[in-house]
């Protein structure tokens, strides 16, 4: 924490007296802290996720869904022991996993946490879901704690990532993070239907960007190929703010489809499309400090 380089933002900020480039400083806050049902059916299950979200983030996503507590400040303090308190208190709500959101600028406070609650008998699989925007340094300093990485996969373009996150070297990173996650977790394993061990590569698909999510999903299909299951999101949801291009507008069905109907002709068989409406305001729970507080 006293110069930050967890995340590839490597800003330097002594996060003990300041916040980093995620706008956080050094105690974790948290904004939710209960089960969740809106995931991929191997996440969710019939039983939910026991989710957590933390704030803060290390991207600028111009579009970003939970942007309340990304960029807003929402969220409570707690410490490495509270953290492991509401691990204990989610697993006694019988979730299926651990599910923790935006995690990576409190990776070295979340492991703490882990092990804690692990030493208190924490059995259930913890999934590390990010915006796939990592250092892969960080990635080994967890290996041993996360079971199931669940990272995004945003953009080939660096001309998109720059634009809309602020991260012109978003595709290299994520693909060397990407790298380091299968490497660690190799094929995935599951128990009646939900996902114990593995990786799982999300990509939401944007208004007007059709060809980066075709480069993306061409990219990860012969990268890795049945190494991960890829999930394609059409839950995007036009921001209330200004954003540029034409992030302004919901995602349009026929551009979910030609995306999916790619994924099938490149022989993607291992992942997940949505149904029902492309707006996605239904994905994005009360930030209300729930089970927090």
């Amino acid at each position: 924490m006293a110069a930050c380089d967890i995340c590839p933002r490597r800003c330097g900020v002594d996060r003990n007296t300041a916040f980093g480039f995620c706008g956080e400083g050094a105690p974790v806050r948290v904004a939710r802290a209960a089960p969740h049902y809106w995931e991929e059916p191997c996440i969710s299950g019939i039983k939910g996720s026991g989710t957590v979200f933390f704030s803060g983030c290390n991207l600028r996503c111009a579009f970003c869904q939970n942007g309340a507590i990304s960029h807003k400040g929402i969220g409570e303090k707690v410490t490495a022991c509270q953290l492991a308190d509401i691990f204990m208190r989610l697993q006694a709500e019988d979730v299926h996993n651990i599910n923790l959101v935006t995690p990576t600028h409190f990776a070295v406070q979340i492991k703490e946490a882990l092990l804690s609650a692990k030493s208190k008998g924490l059995y259930l699989p913890i999934v590390w879901n990010s915006g796939g925007y990592e250092s892969v340094d960080t990635l080994r300093l967890l290996k041993d704690v996360i079971d199931i990485y669940m990272p995004d996969f945003k953009y080939v373009s660096a001309d998109l990532s720059r634009k809309y996150s602020h991260a012109e070297d978003y595709f290299s990173v994520a693909k060397a993070a990407l790298d380091e996650m299968v490497l660690q977790k190799g094929g995935a394993v599951f128990e009646d239907g939900i996902m114990q061990k593995g990786v799982l590569v999300r990509h939401l698909v944007l208004p007007g960007c059709t060809h980066d999510s075709k480069a993306v999903l061409r990219f990860l299909h012969r990268r890795y190929g049945a190494s991960v299951y890829i999930s394609v999101m059409k839950q995007y949801t036009p921001p209330k703010h200004p954003v540029p291009d034409q992030l302004g507008r919901a995602l349009y069905e026929e551009e979910y489809k030609e995306v999916c109907e790619y994924a099938e002709k490149l022989g993607i068989e291992q992942g997940f499309f949505q149904e029902g409406d492309p707006v996605g305001e239904s994905f994005v729970p009360d930030f209300d400090l729930s089970g927090v507080k």
